[in-house]
């Protein structure tokens, strides 16, 4: 009797430390399903996937969604993969039968957040029972729907951008006038070289170089004399410019790509981010080069241009968010929250700098808060979080910082010291653009769990409510 209770009190310690594996399944049951039903289903998740990764998805959300309407509709187990150009999906139905393998190249990425909501809302229309078929015809009604705006719109809302950088420093209507004409200039011209499919690398030298020959325009007209150029801070125009050519680059999804895993993705991102970033960088000093040559000199600041009042800085957000989302094709909704957010995110940044706090802190806080706020209104209120956190942190492009930089850099002697002085302001913006992807990547991972949960909490109010 008492070798018998040792036993037992042996098999109970034994459990309690390891598992047993006589009740582990040694087999799945996997659902029949019919060869041509298969390749509809994956057919379905793939070019969903494919077009919201084209959009601007990031690849965790593009590998959520396909997993997701491959479960509903039955498939269990489906691997997917997302690099930076393709995207693959496999399902093995049994041992005996080939696995289905697709895969699909995502040729161009170009935001458009009003398709990226419509495909949101069609994956939530999925789960929700919506039939196979009807959800094939509805994907390829979102598929061809054109571009929300003109070519015109968004050309006009580039350049409403520079306006709004111009008002977030409190600058005179004559320099916000100029800020307009600039970065029109360079809409225009990099608009042309995109229906000439110049890559985008030249297509930034160029606009960057625009920017610069209006500004040595606007710089050697005050050196003449003229009363109405005589006061200009050519500065401002070129960082209106160089936040415009900035506004586009993938920070945040490249920044998320990175923390959820997906390297290649995120490398493929990066590098396209560095690639564009050098092309501004280059036109620029190609302008300014230029313009030593022909003998006018823009004035190289001897301190950072501060921000303006807080209400300039709420109204040039405000301005700047709404042209972003204007020409990443965005809704009304869409809009009007990117307004709220950049307004919260320019009033946190400015009211950590009066407590002292380093520039590049003080922009991971502004777009912490945003996109966690973001992302916890952007399931009410049906919208991509992607898009909202986007528009709210451009108005923290460090653009003054980098064009000082580079004027820096120019117009250095040659020694250690005179280079110094020019790096110190570009070190300055990199540790900015770092602080703002943290920021916004941080804010989207502690928001996520966070709505999760508040989700559930409404489905099961909803539940006793029946």
């Amino acid at each position: 009797m008492a070798t018998e209770r040792r036993s037992r009190l042996l098999d109970s310690m034994r459990r309690v430390i390891r598992t047993d594996p006589a009740q582990v399944a040694l087999t799945e049951a996997y659902t029949v399903m019919n060869e041509t039903v298969v390749v509809k289903i994956l057919d379905l998740a793939l070019r969903i996937g494919e077009a919201m990764f084209a959009t601007g998805a990031s690849a965790h959300d593009v590998t959520f969604a396909i997993i997701r309407v491959a479960k509903v509709y039955g498939l269990s187990g489906v691997h997917v993969d997302v690099n930076f150009n393709a995207i693959s999906v496999s399902y093995h139905r049994g041992e005996e039968d080939w696995p289905t393998t697709m895969i699909r190249v995502v040729r161009a990425a170009s935001p458009d957040h009003a398709k990226l909501q419509r495909l949101q809302a069609l994956v939530v229309d999925i789960t929700d029972g919506m039939d196979l078929d009807e959800a094939r015809l509805a994907f390829r009604v979102i598929r061809r729907t054109p571009f929300l705006y003109r070519p015109i719109v968004v050309i006009i809302a580039r350049a409403l951008l520079a306006v709004g950088v111009a008002i977030l420093y409190d600058a005179s209507p004559l320099i916000i006038l100029l800020s307009f004409v600039a970065a029109l200039g360079a809409a225009f011209t990099q608009a042309g070289l995109a229906r000439l499919q110049v890559p985008l690398f030249f297509s930034q030298i160029a606009g960057g170089f625009v920017i610069t020959a209006v500004t040595t325009v606007v710089s050697a007209l005050g050196a003449a004399g003229i009363p109405l150029f005589t006061d200009v801070q050519p500065s401002i125009i070129v960082a209106s410019g160089i936040v415009l050519m900035l506004s586009g680059l993938t920070v945040v999804g490249a920044a998320q790509d990175a923390i959820d895993g997906f390297a290649l993705t995120a490398g493929g991102r990066i590098l396209d981010l560095t690639m564009q970033t050098l092309g501004v960088v280059l036109g620029i000093l190609i302008g300014l080069e230029l313009a030593r040559l022909v003998g006018v000199s823009i004035p190289l600041p001897t301190d950072a241009i501060p921000f303006g009042s807080m209400l300039a800085q709420i109204a040039g957000a405000i301005i700047i968010a709404v042209a972003v989302a204007l020409f990443n094709g965005a809704g009304l909704r869409i809009i009007l929250v990117s307004a709220v957010l950049s307004t919260i995110a320019i009033v946190a940044y400015s009211l950590t700098l009066t407590l002292g706090v380093h520039a590049g802190a003080a922009s991971a806080i502004g777009a912490l808060l945003a996109s966690f706020i973001g992302i916890l209104t952007a399931r009410g209120v049906h919208v991509p979080s992607v898009a909202v956190t986007t528009a709210a942190i451009v108005p923290l492009v460090p653009g003054t910082a980098v064009f000082r930089g580079l004027l820096g850099v120019v117009d250095s002697d040659g020694t250690a010291e005179g280079m110094l002085d020019g790096v110190a302001p570009l070190v300055l913006a990199g540790s900015i653009g770092i602080g703002l992807a943290a920021g916004a990547s941080l804010g989207l991972y502690l928001g996520t769990p966070l709505r999760a949960t508040l989700a559930g909490v409404s489905k099961s109010r909803a539940r006793l409510r029946r």
